[in-house]
């Protein structure tokens, strides 16, 4: 019998990087029918199979479970908006996003990176998911990058590499770090900031930061970036983390929604914090680039 905690396994898992896909089939009474999974993996090359594991808490499981074919749409950067909604909508996804037809009658979503176009090879049970073996009858495939998800978030790599290589002479790093439903921020005489840390070398800014608050007794997990912005010569870049400690000195614990109520060191750090406080309420977090004063926030979808 297991003796961890079941959140702790899922967190576990999620340490793992993945892509994102929409898994599509048609339902017995004809309807089109899809989710969002990145429980996907290649199996074989000779015969092609892949296989992607839809849970049984899913609606259309039996539909999936018992499925003649399907198809697995491997979403790109940019159809941010395509995974909310086969994660979440309720209403009709397909009227939401484009979408097209194959020669075997596969449902294949506008964009995708790469779209396989499956039969069903095997289903086998697997506790509360089920294992989906397809054959791969067909695949089509456009240059470009994945949209990403690990430590139960959504990244994009190649965001997150154009804003770590933006100008800037002097690296800050920072971390909006979690703790449940809390933050953790350090006090100064200006006012509340979240941890952070200055680097010789942008490019090793998040290992840097990481063994800075290590060092601090603060072991965390850092997620994507989540505001990257130049202020005068210095390039700051502050990253999504979680965290299992909540008694360290260095530190304190405020409830997320209290963070409007904060008097923080800086205007770009307030700006940043209030814009954190909204997003936290959908768990839909944004990457913003710019500078102190304007830039661009893009919208990543949601946790699942």
């Amino acid at each position: 019998m297991s003796v961890f905690d079941p959140r702790a396994l899922r967190n576990a898992f999620g340490s793992y990087m993945t892509g994102v896909t929409v898994v599509t089939s048609i339902a017995p009474d004809g309807s089109p029918i899809g989710f969002t999974a990145n429980s996907f993996s290649s199996v074989s090359l000779d015969p092609p199979l892949l296989l992607v594991c839809p849970g049984k808490f899913l609606s259309t499981y039996e539909s999936f479970a018992k499925c003649a074919q399907f198809a697995v749409n491997v979403l790109a950067e940019g159809q941010e908006d395509v995974a909310n909604v086969f994660a979440s909508y309720k209403g009709d996804r397909f009227a939401k996003v484009p979408h097209r037809q194959d020669a075997l009658g596969n449902l294949l979503i506008d964009g995708a990176l790469t779209q396989f176009s499956c039969t069903t090879h095997r289903v086998m049970d697997a506790g509360d998911h089920s294992i989906l073996i397809g054959e791969v009858q067909d695949l089509t495939q456009t240059s470009g990058r994945g949209l990403g998800y690990a430590g139960g978030q959504f990244f994009s790599l190649g965001l997150e590499r154009a804003a770590l290589e933006h100008a800037g002479s002097t690296a800050l790093g920072g971390a909006i770090i979690t703790t449940g439903d809390s933050v953790l921020l350090e006090r100064t005489e200006t006012g509340y900031r979240p941890p952070q840390v200055m680097a010789d070398n942008r490019h090793d800014l998040r290992q840097t930061l990481g063994q800075s608050l290590t060092d601090r007794a603060l072991p965390v997990s850092l997620g994507p970036a989540y505001s990257v912005f130049d202020e005068g010569k210095t390039h700051c870049s502050y990253f999504l983390a979680t965290t299992q400690a909540t008694d360290s000195a260095a530190f304190e614990t405020h409830p997320i929604h209290d963070i409007p109520k904060l008097k923080f060191a800086s205007q770009p750090i307030t700006d940043m914090m209030n814009r954190f406080a909204l997003e936290a309420q959908t768990r839909s977090f944004g990457l913003y680039i710019g500078d102190a004063q304007r830039g661009d926030v893009h919208h990543l979808p949601e946790r699942t």
